[in-house]
């Protein structure tokens, strides 16, 4: 009697949600440019002791990291906005031009508020200052790899005083654009700086909740995300100057 084998069972192909939380599960790939081969040896020693991330290239100047983000396609791209043969902000243009799909957060030792609203206007996902914490470094990176901007609070009041003095707003903005006594507050909380914990712990919600304010919030205002909103808000003056 013949005995026929049974069929090699076969792993369920696998959903497209299962391999949406295998790619969101993936270590954020980076690379690090900035012309100090010390820093650039300290803040990989840094990363990779972060399980979440992986350095794949360095950089010395700017030509070498576009080169670096065209040949290796890193999530992020951590840049020192002063490179030698070609600039921080060259490089912002080049990449934006490449529609690259890189998200380029600018280090730097110190900034001017309107240099930081350049490098934003210019394709930048965040500045950050290199005297921040490891805790805000680490935090900034996996904001800017999720797709959110990120301006740590102190540039944010920077940017808040920069703005006021810069832009003159329209009158009434507040009246006119339909927003609610709870929705200015929001709004106040995000050019502070604020997470969603912070303001939901503040104003006494949920933070779902508050994810409904801020939904309603750039609907109204035809802005998308927290980083539009606070820039939106500080032309307009939608803020009061004591803030939220």
């Amino acid at each position: 009697m013949k005995v026929r084998k049974a069929p090699a069972r076969q792993n369920p192909p696998r959903s497209v949600e299962t391999r949406g939380v295998e790619a969101a599960n993936r270590p954020v790939t980076i690379v690090i440019a900035d012309d100090h081969t010390i820093f650039r040896e300290g803040l990989r020693r840094l990363l990779e002791a972060e399980p979440a991330f992986r350095v794949i290239g360095e950089a010395g100047d700017g030509t070498e990291a576009i080169q670096q983000v065209r040949q290796l396609k890193p999530d992020i791209l951590l840049l020192d906005i002063l490179m030698p043969r070609v600039s921080g902000l060259q490089v912002l243009d080049e990449l934006s031009a490449a529609r690259t799909s890189v998200r380029t957060i600018v280090l730097t030792a110190a900034i001017e508020p309107s240099k930081a609203v350049e490098t934003l206007q210019r394709g930048a996902r965040g500045v950050l200052l290199k005297e921040a914490s490891t805790a805000h470094l680490f935090k900034c990176i996996r904001c800017v790899a999720e797709g959110q901007y990120w301006v740590g609070r102190e540039e944010v009041g920077n940017l808040v005083e920069y703005m006021r003095r810069e832009v003159s707003a329209a009158q009434d903005a507040r009246e006119r654009l339909g927003l609610t006594g709870r929705e200015l507050e929001i709004v106040s909380a995000i050019v502070a700086g604020l997470s969603n914990r912070e303001m939901a712990s503040q104003f006494a919600i949920s933070e779902q909740t508050v994810k409904h304010h801020l939904t309603r919030i750039y609907d109204k205002l035809g802005v998308s995300n927290r980083l539009e909103l606070a820039l939106y808000a500080i032309q307009r003056r939608l803020v009061d100057e004591s803030g939220p």
